[in-house]
């Protein structure tokens, strides 16, 4: 165990946020009709001034003002800054809001209250979550052969909620109130206030977040894993070689594979590699540090996928270095000319995870994949035996036929050399195959876009697979650990909801790059390949969340599976990964004691170890909804809410999911900019960000000073759109600009910021009365 560090100190509570800038005024009433003539109406009412509506970005300069200092979390209960406010933490005793952040910090005491409130009571966990540099990562904790400490009965893990009594020789559960024995290896006094004397020396007695080093209890079969593996599959039919995308591919996982995740950045990265081409048909390659050049393996027996080979697929990258970067160098060329137009899908899948099943350890999958997989089994054929041709005149061809695929078996499957005079180096090619090639490939989909359906009850349809295949796979890929993340550049439709089963469910992502051009989009997808090799992340996961007595975990929202109620199953969990969960009441909480959770996720890390991560978090109960209205965390409300209506999409129409948002009370808040068209000035320029582009918005009056210095010509006339997404007052492009203006009023319907909160005020009005 690591050394101690100094006692922590509890911090006084913070200060309670104030109440948001009030609501404008009741509406005029309505004209009384049919009535006697009313006094003389009074003067019209003037428009309301955007400017006196709440702001967003006045609530978001206003806290970053008062974070001047580290956020400690040693106070039950107390909001942390937001999200978009920079800020330290030192932890005592509550998990970082970097880990885990909550709907709100004062949870109603009843579920009654609860249900009045109309705000969800929930946590959206980041468990892997990447610290800055000024904060030490959790802890590591060894405990030995025993393993971690846990109650009795609820099994939740020694915390700083435990309280030990007898002496130290005992402690009771914070979480059911259970009493436990202390193992005689881990007994310490108590001092005078009742605590150990070494708590400040133990992660797991004062801090709310810190991780076990885990036992071979808690690995599968018994046994300890072996370094996780990550497989490059790459799609190489026509529209993929053409776009370019399968030349950038190459050429960036040459360098790419300098930077794979490792525990210790001094220390060469344990995870090993394998590559896969595919389009109709699938090639492995033979990548053994010994060999001159790569080996080919085809597989054309995509309805029976098998894995040719063991030893030399999966392989140490610093000791194949040159075999990989020959191979890498090679695959564009070999597929230049190809015209194969249709792919697999499913198959490519099925190949990685038996890898992964014949290595005997996590991994995770990177697809690169460009259409939907309609191919048929390739070369697909009837079975044509028949007896009745034996000594008859036409035996003769099908004997003939079977002593020429005689002579092409020999001939493809021998080793060979290649011409010297070849400008084209290419590996040895080995075809195994099993069997009369008459199935359909296994994941094979029909193209369903029906625009018809948009905006009508059937609309869910297109958002649900079409077929169950890829469920019943992603089921065989979490009980592997083997986590997929795909790669789409689609030139037309490609059913993202079908191909996004297996992702979705083993805690992967997706990432889209519709027409994809090499020249306008080699840097954003670079970018998310980077970061996508380059982050930390575990494998095999299993993550539990366990609560005080009056509260429960009842539903997840996030890319998982879930085989029972409380265990959510993660292939792969990297930093970016968030889970939420929402909670209910199955009891009345006391305001003495609060709310107590605990996450803990076992999973693999990338250096093949077994670990524990625990995070902690106690919250205060309430029974006053002005105490719980006062410390809700808004950002957190939105992801509920976000992630609520994504699920519920799958289910009811856009329309229904949108309707019931807009019945929430507080459902949103816009952007943290003040984005209307009325905010935009003839004579200035504005940037725009929506998260994937940069829009430069540029008014008709600009100065030329300034027209100058950003685009080189001081006219408006002369200003070249192609330098970036430039929108010109006026232009076409103006459309799509305005589409972002998320104060404004959409042309779908939606209301504007402005109209939206008045009808907000209205609501709220009349549910007082």
């Amino acid at each position: 165990m690591q050394g101690g560090y100094p006692p922590q100190q509890n911090g006084a509570f913070g200060q309670v946020r104030g109440p948001q800038p009030g609501y404008a005024g009741p509406y005029p009433g309505q004209a009384n009709y049919g009535t006697p003539a009313p006094a003389p109406a009074p003067p019209a009412q003037k428009r309301l001034d955007p400017d006196a509506i709440p702001s967003p970005i006045q609530v978001i300069e206003d806290d970053r003002a008062k974070t001047t200092e580290p956020f400690t979390t040693g106070v039950r209960g107390q909001a942390p800054p937001l999200v978009t406010s920079s800020f330290l933490v030192k932890d005592q005793g509550n998990a970082s809001p970097r880990f885990v952040r909550c709907t709100a910090y004062n949870m109603p005491c009843t579920a009654d209250m609860a249900k009045q409130s109309q705000v969800p009571l929930a946590a959206v966990i980041k468990p892997l979550a990447i610290l800055p540099p000024e904060e030490a990562p959790p802890y590591l904790v060894d405990h030995g052969d025993t393993g971690p400490i846990r109650c009795n009965r609820c099994k939740a893990y020694m915390c700083p909620y435990m309280q030990f009594i007898e002496g130290g020789r005992r402690f009771q559960c914070g979480f059911c109130s259970c009493v436990s024995e202390v193992p005689p290896h881990y007994f310490q006094h108590l001092d005078h206030t009742g605590k150990r004397v070494d708590c400040y020396d133990r992660p797991e007695l004062s801090l709310g977040s810190y991780e076990f080093l885990a036992t071979v209890d808690y690995c599968k079969n018994n046994k300890l894993p072996q370094p996780p593996a990550f497989i490059f599959l790459i799609d190489v039919s026509y529209n993929a070689v053409k776009s370019g995308m399968v030349s950038i591919v190459c050429q960036e996982l040459k360098t790419l594979l300098d930077h794979l995740p490792r525990e210790n950045p001094e220390v060469d990265s344990v995870i090993r590699v394998g590559f896969v081409t595919y389009n109709k048909v699938l090639h492995f390659y033979n990548l053994k540090a010994s060999l001159a050049q790569p080996q080919m393996l085809v597989v054309s027996d995509v309805a029976d996928m098998f894995v040719p080979l063991l030893d030399g697929f999966l392989v140490d990258v610093k000791e194949s270095r040159m075999v990989i970067d020959s191979l890498l160098d090679q695959i564009p060329e070999m597929f230049a000319d190809t015209r194969e137009t249709e792919t697999v899908f499913g198959p490519v899948i099925q190949a990685g995870l038996e890898a992964l099943k014949a290595a005997d350890c996590a991994g995770k999958l990177f697809v690169f994949h460009t259409s939907l997989p309609i191919a048929e089994a390739p070369g697909k054929l009837k079975n044509r035996e028949d007896k009745k041709l034996i000594g008859t005149d036409k035996e003769k061809a099908q004997s003939d036929r079977e002593r020429f695929l005689n002579d092409l078996r020999r001939d493809v499957e021998k080793p060979m050399g290649f011409d010297a005079v070849m400008r084209r180096t290419v590996p040895q090619v080995f075809v195994f195959h099993t069997s009369l090639p008459i199935a359909e490939a296994p994941g094979k989909l029909k193209n369903r876009e029906d625009k018809k359906l948009i905006g009508t009850d059937k609309e869910k349809s297109l958002f649900q697979p079409q077929v169950g295949f890829y469920s019943t796979l992603a089921k065989d890929c979490v009980a592997q650990g083997c986590c997929v993340d795909l790669f789409l550049f689609p030139n037309q439709y490609v059913d993202v909801a079908t191909l996004g089963v297996v992702p979705v469910s083993t805690g992967g992502s997706v990432y889209k790059y519709t027409y994809f051009q090499a020249q306008s989009d080699r840097e954003r997808f670079l970018n998310d390949l980077r970061r996508d090799v380059e982050k930390p992340m575990g494998f095999d996961a299993v993550m539990r969340v366990r609560t005080s007595t009056g509260i429960r975990a009842t539903d997840f929202f996030g890319s998982f599976f879930m085989s029972n109620t409380t265990d959510v199953e993660l292939a792969g969990l990297d930093c970016d990964k968030t889970v939420t969960v929402e909670f209910r009441h199955d009891d009345k909480l006391s305001e003495e004691t609060g709310a107590l959770m605990q996450c803990a996720v076992l999973y693999t890390s990338c250096g093949g170890q077994r670990r524990l991560r625990v995070h902690n978090m106690a919250v205060n109960c309430c029974s006053q909804l002005a105490d719980l209205y006062r410390n809700c965390e808004t950002d957190t409300i939105i992801n509920f809410f976000s992630k609520y209506a994504f699920r519920s999409v799958l289910t009811s129409p856009t329309k229904t999911v949108r309707e019931g948002l807009m019945k929430l009370e507080g459902e949103s808040l816009p952007l943290a900019v003040r984005d209307s068209e009325e905010r935009l000035s003839k004579g200035g320029v504005y940037l725009l960000e929506t998260g994937l582009h940069l829009f430069l918005w540029v008014g008709a009056n600009a100065q030329q000073e300034l027209l100058l210095n950003i685009f080189g010509t001081p006219s408006f006339g002369q200003i070249d759109p192609s330098l970036l997404v430039v929108v010109k007052q006026e232009d076409k492009a103006e459309l799509i600009f305005r589409h972002f203006l998320v104060e404004d009023k959409s042309a779908s319907g939606g209301a504007s910021y402005v109209d939206f909160l008045c009808h907000m005020h209205k609501e709220i009005r009349q549910l007082l009365s």
